[in-house]
């Protein structure tokens, strides 16, 4: 039921829960009670244990019940009665005494409570109270011959049932008080998750652990803080829905991963200082999207270092930063680091992908792509400028309650849409059309080439690592787009439940974020860094090292001295050039020559 009220509104849940109730008429249960804990996620804590099945419906597991039950959920979660939800329960998980083998259901007053509270609802979209759910036939609150349950109707949020055993029947029951006529309720559990005491006021609040900051006191103060529909209540420094374990997890996992970004890209980018002649383009914008991502993990490392607290959380520790300060502005230079390199870094797959069509698709040579290189330059660095500037100016960088990093659009589902979600889906989308173009046009050309006679085994590796590079890049980045769009649409309903429900209701309705997406989220915004160093993970890797290291040790004959090797794609591009038959004069952007350095 929950994917149901994820993707449509409230009432048009109510609508299809309203269709679904047309269902056969009961029969009864034919097997021996036996007694089992109430698995059913909608029924767990509504004040007994255990159940039995079959029940009156004829659901022979709980798993048949609880796929039949929750798709009551929206009229639940409406309110439309206090009753509704224990009276669903026992009539779809009766309440099962060891030591009291005869079926216990719900005495007709709560039926009848439950009715009148959702039955006028149900009518305005034209449906009656189903004949399944009858009042009728449901044993009279004291009852001598056939006892039955009620729920305590003085304490309504723990939902405590009870049997209602009636006295002995004698002539004067009748006429004796009713209040005494009224049966002791069963004991209510001790371990019954609804005996929280933030469970004994409904409604939307600033309630635990969320923060209020309504005194003036406070820096977040009248500045428009809210969760959920409450105002001027602010997110904990954690994420509140995720268990201590999985916030250790979540530090350890994060580190690993920046730790190992780190070398890679520190490798590449050293690689490329000690043999720049080694790089040219098309594939030189390869080296400065694993720069970016140097300093993408060199952001996470900083948090790893301070510490969670230090970097996304206020002085106090009490709620989550909601603007780039905090002590010694480490939410400021994490907020730079993270997302003004990791904007950058998409800028230079474009960049990338553009080149490698210029290339492959125009027959572009790397001296004539290379005269762009300051308009490449200005792109990949001014736009995402002026992005971080827009971000600071508006105060919209905050604290990641759940990486521990400051990022932009953790508290605000608007930032995150119009700050990093449209332009990634821009960025990968053109990105994409250009490798696409590129690759058909590469093809063509071996076609063109095998057809003359001539070996394409330098083409066919150059293509090899391109498509290898490609969906190195492309899959981390759909993955992260696609993490950041469930973020996006479910977490006003996160909110929402932190503010509007208790931390029984949560665990037990399955309310909350999945751990195992923000984790995939991370790891994904690392990976591209790591696998950047495909590229440069070669045999002429190895040579430049070689000749570097000669050269710190005062020329050794032993190290040699080895003219720097050709690029791939330089290699390949001269018999491409060469076989295609394309003259120089044929057009001045358009260079043959590639040097062999």
């Amino acid at each position: 039921m929950a994917t149901m009220t994820h993707n449509c509104p409230l009432y048009i849940s109510v609508l299809c829960l309203l269709l679904l109730m047309r269902a056969q008429p009961v029969r009864a249960a034919s097997k021996a009670i036996v007694c089992e804990p109430i698995t059913v996620p909608m029924c767990k804590g509504i004040g007994y244990n255990l159940t039995y099945t079959p029940n009156q419906f004829n659901h022979d597991t709980q798993d048949e019940v609880g796929l039949e039950v929750h798709q009551f959920w929206p009229l639940v979660r409406i309110h439309c009665s206090p009753d509704l939800l224990f009276f669903l329960c026992s009539m779809y998980t009766p309440i099962c005494i060891p030591d009291y083998r005869k079926p216990l259901p719900p005495c007709r007053s709560v039926c009848d409570r439950a009715k009148r509270g959702c039955s006028p609802l149900m009518s305005q979209y034209g449906f009656e109270w189903p004949e399944r759910m009858s009042c009728e036939g449901l044993p009279e609150l004291g009852d001598a011959d056939r006892l039955c349950m009620d729920r305590n109707s003085s304490d309504a949020t723990t939902l405590s049932p009870g049997p209602a055993f009636p006295p002995k029947p004698t002539s004067k029951a009748p006429h004796r008080n009713p209040a005494r006529r009224r049966p002791p309720l069963l004991p209510k559990p001790h371990h019954s998750q609804y005996h929280h005491q933030d469970c004994e006021q409904r409604g939307c609040r600033c309630r635990h652990p969320l923060v209020s900051v309504k005194t003036e006191a406070r820096s977040l103060y009248g500045r428009g803080i809210h969760t959920g529909p409450v105002e001027n209540c602010a997110q904990p420094c954690h994420q509140p829905f995720f268990t201590p374990d999985e916030h250790a997890f979540t530090s350890l996992w994060i580190g690993l991963w920046s730790i190992l970004c780190f070398v890679s890209t520190l490798t590449t980018v050293v690689t490329f200082l000690i043999d720049r002649d080694r790089f040219s383009y098309p594939e030189l914008p390869i080296v400065y999207l694993a720069a970016c991502y140097l300093f993408i993990s060199l952001g996470y490392m900083v948090r790893l270092a301070a510490g969670h607290e230090r970097v996304a959380c206020s002085e106090d520790g009490g709620h989550v930063l909601y603007d780039a300060s905090g002590p010694a502005g480490l939410c400021t230079l994490v907020f730079l680091l993270v997302y003004f390199f990791g904007m950058a870094g998409a800028i230079w797959w474009v960049v990338l992908s553009l080149t490698w069509f210029l290339a492959a698709g125009m027959k572009w040579g790397n001296e004539a792509i290379a005269g762009y290189s300051q308009y490449f330059h200005l792109a990949a660095w001014l736009v995402p400028s002026i992005k971080t500037i827009a971000v600071l100016a508006l105060s919209a960088a905050d604290g990641d309650p759940v990486a521990g990093i400051c990022y932009v659009g953790n508290q605000s589902v608007e930032s995150l849409r119009g700050f990093v979600l449209a332009p990634l889906v821009v960025y990968l989308f053109t990105g994409s059309l250009f490798l696409l173009a590129g690759f058909v046009s590469l093809f063509r050309i071996r076609s063109v080439i095998k057809q003359g006679g001539t070996k394409t085994d330098k083409l066919e590796k150059l293509m090899l690592r391109l498509g290898l590079f490609t969906v190195l890049y492309t899959v981390p980045a759909a993955v992260v787009v696609a993490c950041l769009v469930y973020e996006q649409h479910l977490r006003p309903q996160w909110d929402r439940g932190l503010s509007c429900s208790c931390q029984a209701e949560r665990e037990r309705l399955g309310l909350g974020p999945d751990h195992a997406i923000f984790m995939l989220k991370y790891f994904m915004s690392l990976v591209v860094g790591i696998t950047s160093g495909v590229w440069v993970w070669s045999g002429k890797t190895l040579e430049s090292w070689r000749r570097f290291l000669g050269r710190c040790c005062c020329s050794c004959p032993c190290w040699g001295h080895k003219p720097s090797s050709a690029s791939v794609y330089s290699e390949a591009s001269t018999s491409l050039t060469t076989r295609t038959g394309l003259l120089p004069s044929q057009s001045e952007h358009k260079s043959l020559s590639h040097p062999s350095v």
